[in-house]
């Protein structure tokens, strides 16, 4: 698919889900006025804990959501071998009603140690609204689309500071103490051809289920894929996966598996983490193994 098809065909799916925002402002006004009822109990759904940026499930929540991520790097990549970085953000999730969420997905800072990358600097900020157009609770079954625009307000050092749209769908299904969701997401460059990064639009999805295995307890299994859509002039065979976009021309997918858990201090209070590692070999990838650790306030 060339840009321009791309981009048409986001500008169908944006315009869509935007009919739904506007439709969404005739349900009930929650802003301040208390916790939506969402499931509970054994029918209570993990949050996503990897791929924080772009894994979004379809829930209407109020929360607050810390992040820490270690990344190794893939040592056959170009940012060479005992290459990391830490990454440090904050998310905020606000229900407007009890259909409709702002979320702000992106910021916190960025560090990186290594021998080609050796810099540290702030992210980009990126916000959107996530519409629950689906909700079935007797049957455990939720859905949603999202819209959202990633500001380039970072910084170059860090390999941030380029613009970008992005649409998203999500669907989630509980089976009583077992819960499984997926997302779908088309990010979409608006940098020009001469930003300090890269380009490349990227399709991702990302597949989630958790089990309640005690009340304050639950592993979890997630998924998740990377496929640049449309190729750049950078000339670089490279896949940042959700860490970076540089631009890349034929890379391969990259997929990822994350095991992890969720602790359940107080039924609005949780501390998740999860170790995530490349399912094959791709030297196009940036992706090495990530340690992700979150922190979750419900309000």
């Amino acid at each position: 698919m060339n840009t321009r098809s791309s981009h048409r065909l986001a500008g169908v799916l944006a315009a869509a889900a935007l009919s739904g925002f506007a439709a969404a402002g005739t349900d009930t006004f929650t802003l301040f006025s208390g916790r939506i009822a969402n499931p509970s109990g054994d029918q209570q759904f993990v949050a996503p804990v990897t791929a924080p940026y772009y894994h979004e499930n379809s829930l209407i929540t109020t929360d607050v959501r810390a992040w820490y991520a270690y990344h190794k790097f893939n040592s056959d990549s170009i940012l060479g071998p005992d290459s990391n970085a830490s990454d440090y953000a904050v998310q905020v999730r606000l229900a407007l009603t009890d259909r409709l969420q702002l979320v702000a997905y992106k910021d916190g800072f960025l560090d990186f140690d290594g021998a080609v990358v050796n810099s540290e600097g702030w992210n980009d900020v990126a916000a959107g609204l996530k519409w629950q157009f689906l909700r079935m609770d007797d049957a455990q079954l939720f859905a949603a689309l999202g819209g959202g625009y990633e500001f380039n307000w970072g910084e170059s050092r860090a390999l941030q500071n380029d613009g970008e749209a992005r649409i998203w769908a999500s669907l989630d299904k509980g089976f009583d103490k077992f819960h499984a969701g997926l997302t779908l997401n088309y990010r979409i460059t608006t940098s020009d051809e001469d930003r300090d990064n890269g380009n490349s639009d990227i399709f991702s999805w990302h597949a989630r289920a958790d089990y309640r295995l005690f009340d304050k307890f639950s592993p979890v299994v997630e998924l998740n894929g990377y496929h640049i859509v449309s190729d750049s002039d950078t000339g670089l065979t490279l896949n940042g996966a959700d860490v970076l976009n540089l631009g890349s021309t034929d890379a391969d997918a990259t997929i990822t598996m994350g095991l992890g858990a969720e602790f359940r201090i107080e039924d609005n209070f949780s501390i998740r983490g999860a170790y995530e590692f490349p399912l094959a070999d791709n030297d196009d990838s940036l992706f090495g193994t990530r340690i992700t650790l979150s922190i979750v306030y419900g309000f």
